[in-house]
């Protein structure tokens, strides 16, 4: 008998045509029904897509504007001041030279009496080479530099508001605002927000009073050498002459290797997002497939009469998933072409660079692939149970699936759905151990709702509630009958509830845990760069306004020198040390004191308050500093205090509160041995208004220009306002997996439609009315939708929770009202798609639906 007339050999060989034949045959009157189902996968893939085509388009741009990001060929750059023995290499370089010298000062505008923390950049030089200062006016990017001019960022004019003309005072100097500066090469909105930049001539720097002993000051040096100049060769040339000066350097390469790999963690970040919605869809394929092949148990097994094996009826549906799982990713990867058109948008805050629009073919190729083989994976689960149906299945009601214990298949089909999301994570993490935790938990994730679904089940038929009305009855009696959908929609939905919540509930814990440092009789501000001549009378000015004085603290810089004997160079020669080359790396900020304060409690060794005359010098480390260098209590460090060595012993190991608004250290020395040492100093005391706090930081910047004030009330703010668009662009991304949790719901419903159809009939055909039966299904998606909402909110909470008391160490107070929003909404949204999904029965004669359903 010929193929298309749907005849079979017996026990003939595997004929692929012949199986994709029938595999169409088969679908025409079930298409609609597995796009429906195939469609979970479509935000998946769209997502994914739209983020690989960012990260493509992102890559090139930084490539093509790496030297504008730079603004130069090469800068060296360093924190302390410039050795004389480096000032003729530094003289001798590039074509084109330029400096810069950037620290953290408080700027005062005279016109409203504001002030506010800022980063000042004194620049000297035709600095940027490639690309410009954006300003408004466009000139004023060049012509500040010839004049007392300033030119201030956007934020701050617009904070002050300042115009074009105002002045500005910096130090000890008022500064026309020649400009308005919108950007600036490496400058993103995001730094701005954090750190509003004002640029001035570097000829005025020493007029305003600001480059002082002690000043922490970074220092850049900008070249531009002639075209075609090899700059990776002169700096591996001089390397050694800058590392022995202290002197980092930075090269277009390097910029370009150190943007894409900040950018490259946030792709693969926003990746495993869009692959958690791909997961919840695929759970949606694989209840909806299992309740297709429920549906063909009949055509499978006349198939079987027929002829057909049980591998070859496995494979027709097959055929059919792979050929619609390819129209889904398809269909999901234009949506994603289109979708990162609008990502650079949601990012431009976090971007240094311009993205270009561009398809990415790779990307839709990538997306197209990942889909047809996910699709596969998951239908497989509920597929291989097609090799269990026998003709015999012909005269009966249905068959029984083999159970897990029982098909090694099955395990296998698991084991690849595990393999294939460890594989995929880590490309995107590119570590095994990150990747292996985030498969585990993926898979605790699922166990835990899945688990909780069978729960729900047990208990609704243990605790049946037999004394409730009938209707009521009927709609908790649908929670565990045959065909029930508790199981899929208490875990795609309760997933998707658990993912967006755990994602707000982090961002209230990130603002929780400054905000709490904030209250009660906590320190709100904080001045640095106290000189020691001006400590006494910053703190009788304190008083003088009446605000506590609450810490006055010593900071003295440094840097080790040696670990037990062992230099940085001994580490890099000797691989076998188990020291830290970031022991040297770092410039320590210290202090120095006879006692502990309220944040810090010893865990290890003996705190030593007062250094004693002729004896060794113990200092105080920070736990997990220490562990993370590799010292020990004992070990003998040598500290270079700014050309003076000092030999210590690590005496004790501390664990500090780090969540306070106050001076805590990561070293800290006794009394008695840097009393004499250049230093600055720091005063915390607390405000009570807003108000109280302009008035006292004028009074400060009037008298102290030097000295920086950082306001925690300014902090929180700019915190929250981060946080905002950090969660922002996080809630862009699990929007898919929350209208993809969506989009499971509404394909579970209407798959649900057609295992009730028979059941809504016959209760019409008995003569229940429109309005019972829709009571009856009102109730069946009111349980289903709330438990499944409740499920996921539960997860998140107790997810949420760990978060706070292991990774954030601060207290879990969640807010309960968008909870409680959010479960409401699930559930009447569950129910709504529910009763529209019922009207087709409700509309008809039970007659009509019975031969449209045959």
């Amino acid at each position: 008998m010929q193929a298309p007339s749907g005849g079979v050999p017996a026990r003939m060989p595997l004929n692929f045509r012949w199986l994709v034949l029938m595999a169409i045959r088969d679908s025409r009157r079930n298409r609609s029904r597995l796009l429906l189902f195939i469609s979970s996968i479509i935000l998946g893939i769209a997502a994914l897509v739209a983020i690989y085509s960012f990260e493509h388009n992102l890559k090139q741009d930084i490539n093509n504007q790496a030297k504008s990001l730079l603004g130069a060929d090469l800068v060296i750059e360093t924190n302390k001041p410039v050795k004389e023995e480096a000032l003729p290499l530094l003289k001798s370089l590039g074509a084109e030279r330029s400096e810069e010298r950037s620290f953290a000062s408080m700027i005062y505008f005279p016109k409203n009496a504001g002030t506010r923390l800022v980063n000042i950049k004194a620049l000297e030089g035709t600095y940027p080479y490639y690309g410009k200062i954006e300003t408004t006016p466009a000139s004023a990017g060049s012509t500040f530099r010839d004049h007392k001019e300033a030119l201030v960022d956007k934020t701050l004019m617009l904070q002050f508001n300042a115009k074009v003309g105002d002045q500005v005072k910096v130090g000890e100097v008022l500064f026309r605002i020649a400009g308005v500066l919108n950007k600036a090469p490496g400058q993103t909105g995001f730094a701005s927000s954090v750190a509003p930049s004002v640029f001035i001539p570097l000829r005025y720097l020493q007029e305003t009073g600001l480059s002082q002993k002690g000043s922490r000051i970074t220092t850049n040096f900008y070249y531009q050498f002639e075209k075609g100049f090899n700059v990776e060769k002169l700096v591996k040339r001089i390397e050694p002459r800058l590392e022995k000066a202290e002197l980092d350097y930075e090269t277009v390469e390097s910029r370009k290797e150190n943007t894409g790999r900040s950018f490259e963690d946030l792709s693969r970040f926003l990746a495993l997002v869009g692959f958690i919605a791909l997961l919840l869809g695929c759970i949606g394929v694989a209840s909806a497939i299992h309740i297709y092949i429920r549906e063909k148990i009949n055509t499978v097994a006349v198939l079987r009469c027929l002829g057909v094996s049980s591998w070859q009826a496995l494979i027709i549906y097959l055929i059919q998933i792979v050929g619609i799982g390819f129209i889904g990713s398809v269909l999901g990867a234009a949506l994603g072409a289109l979708v990162q058109q609008f990502l650079p948008l949601v990012l431009k805050d976090f971007l240094p660079v311009e993205i270009t629009i561009a398809i990415s073919w790779p990307a839709i190729a990538q997306g197209i692939l990942l889909g047809v083989i996910i699709s596969l994976l998951f239908a497989l689960l509920p597929l291989i149970s097609v090799r269990n149906i026998s003709p015999l299945n012909t005269l009966r009601l249905s068959f029984e699936e083999t159970r897990l214990f029982k098909d090694p298949v099955k395990w296998l089909v698991y084991i690849l759905i595990l393999l294939f999301i460890f594989v995929f994570t880590f490309l995107q993490i590119g570590g095994w151990l990150q990747s292996l935790y985030f498969t585990l938990g993926v898979l605790t994730a699922f166990l835990v709702l899945a688990g909780m679904a069978y729960a729900l089940i047990w208990l609704a038929r243990r605790f049946f509630p037999s004394s409730w009305s009938y209707l009521w009855r009927q709609g908790f009696a649908n929670l565990f009958r045959p065909n029930n959908q508790t199981l899929i929609l208490v875990v795609s939905i309760g997933l998707g509830t658990a993912f967006i919540c755990t994602l707000f509930f982090v961002q209230g814990i990130l603002i929780n845990r400054v905000t709490l440092s904030s209250s009660g009789n906590q320190p709100n501000m904080v001045l640095f760069d106290i000189q020691s001549g001006q400590k006494d009378s910053v703190a009788r000015l304190t008083s003088q306004m009446n605000l506590p004085l609450l810490q006055q603290v010593p900071i003295v810089t440094m840097r080790m020198d040696e670990v037990n004997g062992k230099t940085l160079a001994d580490v890099n020669k000797d691989s076998t040390l188990k020291i830290s080359k970031r022991a040297f790396e770092r410039e320590f900020r210290v202090t120095y004191r006879d006692s502990l304060t309220a944040s810090e409690s010893i865990t290890e060794g003996k705190w030593y308050g007062t250094a004693e005359p002729g004896k060794p010098i113990y200092v105080s480390l920070e736990e997990g500093y220490g562990e993370r260098i590799g010292v020990k209590i004992g070990d003998k460090l040598k500290f270079n205090v700014q050309g003076a060595l000092v030999e210590t012993v690590v005496g004790s190991f501390r664990k500090v509160d780090w969540n306070r608004i106050q001076t805590n250290f990561l070293l800290i020395f006794p009394a008695g041995v840097l009393e004499d040492a250049p230093q600055f100093h720091v005063l915390i005391t607390r405000v009570g208004s807003n108000a109280e706090s302009a008035g006292f930081q004028q009074a400060v910047v009037k008298r102290f220009p030097n000295i920086s004030i950082i306001d925690l009330g300014l902090v929180l703010s700019v915190l929250d306002e981060i946080l905002s668009k950090i969660g922002f662009v996080i809630r862009f991304m699990a929007a898919f997996s929350i209208i993809t949790g969506v989009v499971v719901l509404i394909a579970s419903v209407l798959i649900s439609k057609f295992q009730r159809i028979r059941e809504s009939v016959l209760l019409r055909t008995l003569g229940a009315s429109r309005k019972q039966i829709l009571v009856i299904t009102a109730m069946e998606y009111f349980f289903l939708g709330s438990m499944a909402a409740a499920t996921g909110i539960l997860l998140s909470l107790a997810a949420s929770w760990a978060l706070a008391r292991f990774s954030f160490e601060t207290v879990f107070q969640p807010t309960l009202f968008p909870v409680i929003s959010l479960f409401v909404v699930i559930t009447v949204l569950t129910v709504l798609i529910g009763l529209f999904n019922s009207r087709s029965i409700l509309n008809k004669p039970p007659l009509e639906v019975l031969r449209n359903e045959a």
